[in-house]
């Protein structure tokens, strides 16, 4: 009887989107893994979370967390051998994002000028476009998102 593959999975959590870029380019390199998320946890704290064999998540953690540190803050590493069912769901939930949020022009005006920047880059058919974006201000913004409609 064959036995079932159990998959582990590797986190490493660190200040700044560069450090954890250069952790997810590392890990990718260095193993057979897939990377499952790299999503912003708190203000600059951001979390890279890949799959794989056990031995080949634990090498790339550990590859990971040393180019992080090269470059920035590595807050915490942790490899999860083989994770519960309810663990590995957890993981697999969609993330809420701006882009996938139906948003009306009440809603536009609750959010920040960073978020509004983030759905416009994701939008079709905007008079706005690449570095008019991120350098309009929050009126020049909803003004373009009104008048996509």
């Amino acid at each position: 009887m064959a036995q079932a593959v159990y998959e582990a999975m590797g986190f490493i959590e660190t200040r700044g989107l560069i450090a954890a870029l250069e952790a997810a380019d590392a890990m990718l390199k260095t193993a057979q893994v897939s990377l499952v998320a790299l999503e912003r946890t708190d203000a600059a704290m951001m979390t890279v979370q890949i799959t794989g064999e056990t031995a080949a998540v634990q090498a790339a953690v550990e590859a990971g967390t040393h180019a992080a540190r090269r470059i920035g803050e590595v807050l915490s590493s942790h490899v999860i051998a083989r994770p519960s069912d309810d663990v590995r769901a957890m993981q697999s939930q969609p993330q809420k994002t701006v882009a996938k949020t139906a948003h009306t022009s009440s809603t536009y005006e609750e959010m920040t000028v960073r978020e509004l920047r983030t759905l416009a880059r994701t939008l079709d058919n905007l008079s706005l476009q690449g570095r008019e974006i991120a350098r309009a201000n929050k009126n020049q913004l909803l003004d373009a998102l009104r008048d996509r409609k």
